[in-house]
């Protein structure tokens, strides 16, 4: 996965647009989002993704530090999630993807957004 898959994978995440997002993930993928349980398989994903987009207006990545070794990439940045109402959070996060070929096969999320439904 190139630096350029990345930067397409967090647009298709700002645009909210699951289907373009699922064809970055390995069929048996696992994605953990926070301190959420580990959501596997890319339909039961899609669905979590799906739930989630819902659940917000919008939200938008900015400031990625995108870091490659072997096998795994990592991607540091802030995120501003945009609530129903019209209000904000903006928090930093760091993403680790495992891959699988040039498929991520663990996605993982660490981002403290407790302050989000409240």
């Amino acid at each position: 996965m190139t630096k350029q898959d990345i930067l397409k994978l967090f647009k298709s995440i700002d645009e909210s647009d699951t289907k373009t997002f699922l064809t970055f993930l390995d069929d048996n993928a696992n994605f953990k989002f926070a301190n959420m349980p580990v959501v596997s398989g890319k339909k039961n994903i899609g669905e979590f993704l799906d739930g989630f987009f819902k659940s917000i207006r919008s939200l938008s990545h900015k400031n990625l530090e995108i870091y490659e070794l072997e096998g795994i990439r990592f991607v540091n940045g802030n995120v501003t999630y945009t609530r129903h109402d019209g209000s904000t959070l903006s928090v930093d996060y760091s993403n680790t993807f495992k891959m699988k070929g040039d498929k991520i096969f663990d996605y993982l999320i660490f981002v403290d957004n407790s302050e989000l439904y409240k």
